[in-house]
């Protein structure tokens, strides 16, 4: 009989506010008008935690939802919000994809899924970007490529190809016409509809790594521009302006240059049949420094502000003066000059410096540095990742959002400039953080971790913080600060933990009065690990001073302060020195309370007997330092796991070695065995290694189960559950995840089999994937493809229901040639699908069965998809279009499958003598469907203008002026004794 297994899937995540591969985004918070005017809150906090897209509430502190695709696992990179509809987000994910999730619809519902999934790039998304009128999403990643989505239609349109390294800045611009071209516009609108500014293509402004910056010209799909963007190096961040007039490119060493957008000019561009190659529409302006010589990671525009920030834990602030202020400082400049001169004149210098009034600076050919002044340094409490404008409101302050790289988002207030208040002492404003959203999550790797005995709590430790948490809601129950904790463990009765520190203390904290109780001076190195007696009376620690000792647990009574009484208190009572050859890095006791089990740093691991300390077992066999070991629960098997990614379980009757094997792709941190035998799985055990997995195994067998990933970091700590049923695990990512253990089986065969067929599949599609052209010969703009699992799976559909749909076409046919002569005869026997769908007691034809399944595929891969279609499978697809045409059903869907599959398939359906007499049929049927379908929109518009027309009538009323119907009154005119307004 086959031995079956428990699985184990991802149940929470927990202990991360926001990672540091995304950024952060500002929103308003959901009210509605009428307590939007009563009270003004702190907005939300949109951010990236691993593969979710976490919404916190910056004045509570709280999370409100989040956004999790369970088809996806990779890392969320990339975050964009839509202008012209708040509540529309992209997310761009380490793997290439694109989600769109609407924010409004989650927090109603509760259900995470995406609007749209776009698969396009073949590497991490670094930059996304709406249109102005939010139907236009623009991606970078890493893979140098730049694509544009259409949100409307939910497909690709092209893909720009033109930088030589990942693409860091994208910002759509629209082009501002002149009078003459308005006019014309209006003209043609009236006549022919023509399109609205927020309608036209428009132009799209790009930056990489490559030092260059592009601009786009998205009507025609060609670069029309490229400069260098930077003096000295790579170029890391772009900003626009609010009103597109102006940029800032950032890259090296605090330099941030910028430039001026010639938006009259870019209107003329579509008017222009042959264009002056001269003609340049970005002009440098300059550049200034940051006080930070790092490379700058994003600029930010506000009205009057810029925000600027690097690496570091400041965030710049400058101030844009306005055109009144640069003519006042160049009129000072000018002055003082005139001064200097004249004192050189009387100092008998006067040849040496010659006053030029008309070379003097005015506002078109000032310097930058006239412009942009250094207004304030805002210092953060961690280094920087990310920074957005908070608040909405105009007033006497504004407020900036910070996401840092240690875990934290935090809200900083700073005054505006007051125009009335002069002073000559230009001192930068004073800031304050107003909120900060820190408590749930530590601010550095999570070390260790510990389960209560009723596994109802977890205790995690970091350098600085002990936190405990309620597993169950993932709440944060306490915070207490404690030195560089690298082990931790509850006391018996769950009331107190005890924590193990680098400056080899030994800290113990009362969890319900969240204070600390003592510290004892245990050991002269850290102290590496520590394990609580099986009789809950005992401690041991081990160290780096290369002893291992043994602690009583004592109540002793303590006199109050000024008081007679006196209080109980815990003691560490030190018992018991065991001395060794090298650093101690984990100790255990055996269940049994018979033997200790030591493993050091000289990659050995030596057994002792607990009443007596003497050796009873030296282990040899690893290669490097052993990490970790555990014991299981018979005290028969002891595991061990080291820096040499080798796993090896031996017999603690004799020491033999029962087997070694290669276990993780790196350092292995940490093993532990399940601590029960209640289902037979007393041997089976867990390790955690820094490649970012867990593994379940079996040690009887000496198999692997199941394999475990998640983290997006190396795991450094894990914890089994008393009952087994869940496990506990922490990482570099500053996560806290939770493995919980489920009914369904799991066999190992299957298992292989799965891990196989997903390494097949990653191979395939990686092979799918085809460079047109190399260096200068790729082409500037193509298609966007990328073919993945779902894609070749849906085009196997599509291949599938074509071979379905046209055998019965051919039986359905004779069927109806033998019913015309004998009409008695019966109906054949048909597949069984079309016989399953039943619709109005009717079969289901072919041709709507092989609709129904093109329909059910996404737009954004129903192209992707019909690449798989052999060129066989094209002239079947074209019989079932034909047909669809003629009946005019989902004419969209009929077009877009037929215009692309003649675009692919051109030459050879040209040249087909069978397939050329089918496109003229179908030219004609479609023809004449299509003019149905125009006459009856154009029907349907003429009544809307008609009711737009009544609607406008009703809404128009008629007021007297009272005023003005007096005085006319009075002065005796007799003809218009009202006047009359008309207010639509």
């Amino acid at each position: 009989m086959v031995q079956s297994y428990l699985k184990y899937e991802h149940a929470k995540t927990f202990g991360l506010v926001t990672s540091t591969a995304s950024n952060v985004v500002w929103a308003a918070d959901e009210a509605d008008p009428a307590a939007l005017s009563r009270s003004r809150g702190a907005g939300k906090a949109i951010v990236g935690a691993d593969e979710e897209v976490l919404c916190w509430n910056l004045k509570k502190g709280e999370l409100l939802s989040s956004w999790k695709d369970a088809k996806c696992g990779a890392e969320v990179t990339a975050i964009a919000r839509s202008r012209a509809d708040p509540d529309i987000y992209a997310v761009g994910y380490d793997d290439g994809s694109i989600r769109i999730w609407d924010s409004r619809i989650i927090l109603q519902s509760r259900l995470s899924e995406p609007w749209f999934t776009f698969n396009g790039h073949k590497s991490s998304i670094t930059t996304l970007a709406f249109d102005g009128s939010g139907l236009q999403l623009a991606s970078g990643a890493k893979d140098t490529d730049i694509i544009l989505w259409d949100l409307l239609g939910g497909e690709q349109r092209v893909k720009l190809r033109g930088h030589k390294n990942q693409v860091t800045g994208l910002r759509f611009i629209q082009p501002q016409d002149t009078e003459a071209a308005q006019i014309n516009d209006e003209a043609d609108g009236l006549v022919n509809g023509a399109k609205t500014e927020s309608e036209r293509p428009g132009f799209l402004l790009t930056t990489s790594k490559d030092a260059l910056i592009k601009l786009w010209d998205l009507s025609a799909q060609h670069c029309i521009e490229t400069h260098v963007a930077q003096s000295n190096g790579e170029c890391w961040a772009l900003g626009i302006s609010r009103d597109g007039d102006g940029c800032i490119t950032a890259g090296n060493d605090g330099e941030l240059r910028f430039w001026a957008i010639d938006r009259i000019g870019l209107g003329q561009v579509a008017a222009i049949v042959e264009q002056d190659p001269e003609r340049r529409y970005l002009h440098s302006r300059g550049a200034i420094y940051r006080q930070g010589k790092d490379r700058t990671l994003g600029i930010h525009f506000r009205d009057g502000y810029i925000a600027a920030h690097g690496s570091d834990k400041a965030v710049e602030i400058w101030r844009i003066r306005s055109t009144a202020e640069v003519e006042k400082a160049l009129a000072r400049k000018k002055k003082r000059r005139r001064e200097k001169a004249q004192k050189d004149l009387e100092a008998g210098k006067a040849n040496d410096h010659v006053v030029d009034d008309e070379t003097d600076e005015t506002v078109a050919t000032a310097d930058i540095s006239e412009f942009i002044i250094s207004y304030v340094v805002v210092t953060t409490t961690g280094k920087v990742r990310s920074v957005d404008w908070a608040g909405s409101r105009e007033g006497k302050s504004f407020q900036i959002l910070v996401a840092t790289t240690n875990n934290q988002l935090e809200v900083y207030d700073i005054p505006t400039r007051q125009k009335e208040k002069k002073s000559k002492s230009d001192e930068p404003p004073d800031y304050n953080r107003t909120y900060a959203v820190d408590l749930p999550g530590h601010r550095t790797d999570v070390r260790s971790v510990s389960l209560s005995s009723d596994d109802r709590m977890l205790a995690s430790t970091s350098n600085g913080s002990l936190k405990i948490w309620n597993v169950r809601s993932k709440n944060c129950l306490r915070t207490l600060e404690c030195g560089y904790a690298l082990c931790t463990s509850f006391l018996p009765g769950d009331r107190i933990v005890i924590v193990g520190n680098r400056n080899g203390e030994l800290e113990l904290f009362d969890i319900a009065s969240a204070a600390l109780i003592d510290t004892v001076k245990a050991h002269d190195g850290p102290v590496w690990t520590l394990h609580v007696h099986p009789d809950g009376r005992s401690v041991v620690t081990g160290s780096a001073d290369k002893s291992a000792k043994f602690w009583n647990f004592e109540i002793v009574q303590e006199e109050i302060p000024g008081t007679r009484r006196t209080t109980p208190r815990l003691k560490l009572v030190h018992t018991r020195t065991l001395k060794v050859n090298d650093d101690i890095l984990s100790i255990r006791f055996s269940p049994d309370s018979r033997l200790l089990a030591l493993s050091l740093l000289d990659n050995t691991v030596k057994v002792f007997f607990i009443d007596s300390l003497k050796l009873f077992l030296n282990l040899y066999g690893h290669k490097l330092p052993v990490l970790n070991l555990d014991i299981s629960f018979d005290s028969k098997l002891i595991v061990t796991c080291s820096a040499d990614k080798n796993v090896r379980i031996w017999g603690l009757d004799f020491g033999d070695c029962h087997k070694a094997f290669f276990a993780h792709q790196d350092s292995i941190m940490q093993v532990a065995f399940v601590p029960h035998n209640q289902d037979g799985n007393g041997h089976h055990f867990f390790s955690a290694s820094k490649d970012r997995m867990i593994k379940y195994w079996d040690g009887d067998k000496f198999e692997q189960i199941q394999k475990l990933s998640g983290h997006h970091g190396e795991v450094w700590a894990m914890a089994v559950s008393r009952v087994g049923d869940f496990v506990v695990t922490a990482s570099h990512d500053k996560s806290i995840r939770v493995w919980e253990q489920t009914d369904e089986q799991i066999f190992l065969e299957e298992e292989r089999e799965r891990e196989i067929e997903e390494m097949y599949e990653k191979t395939l599609t990686t092979s799918l994937e085809q460079e047109d052209g190399t260096g200068d010969d790729r082409a500037e703009a193509v298609d966007a493809s990328k073919q993945t699992a779902e894609t070749l799976m849906a085009g196997e559909r599509i291949a599938e229901a074509l071979d379905i749909g046209m055998e019965d076409l051919a039986l359905m046919e004779e069927w109806r040639a033998q019913k015309a002569l004998q009409p008695n005869t019966a109906p054949p026997r048909r597949h069984l699908i079309f016989m399953a769908h039943n619709i109005s007691a009717e079969p289901l034809s072919a041709e709507q069965y092989v609709l129904n399944v093109i329909e059910k595929i996404q737009a954004a891969a129903l192209q992707d998809a019909l690449l798989v279609l052999t060129l066989e499978k094209v002239t079947a697809l074209f019989t079932f279009i034909s047909i669809w045409a003629d009946r005019q059903w989902n004419m969209p869907l009929t077009c877009k499958v037929l215009f692309f599959m003649l675009k692919i398939h051109h030459r050879q359906i040209v040249s087909s003598k069978t397939m050329r007499p089918m496109l003229d049929d179908i030219r004609v049927k479609l023809r004449s469907s299509l003019k149905q379908q125009k006459d009856q929109m154009g029907l349907n518009l003429a009544a809307l203008r008609i009711v737009e027309g009544r609607v406008k009538e009703k809404g128009t009323k008629n007021f007297v002026d009272e005023d003005v119907w007096r005085e006319e009154e009075q002065r005796g005119k007799v003809g218009k004794k009202r006047a009359f307004v008309n207010v639509a």
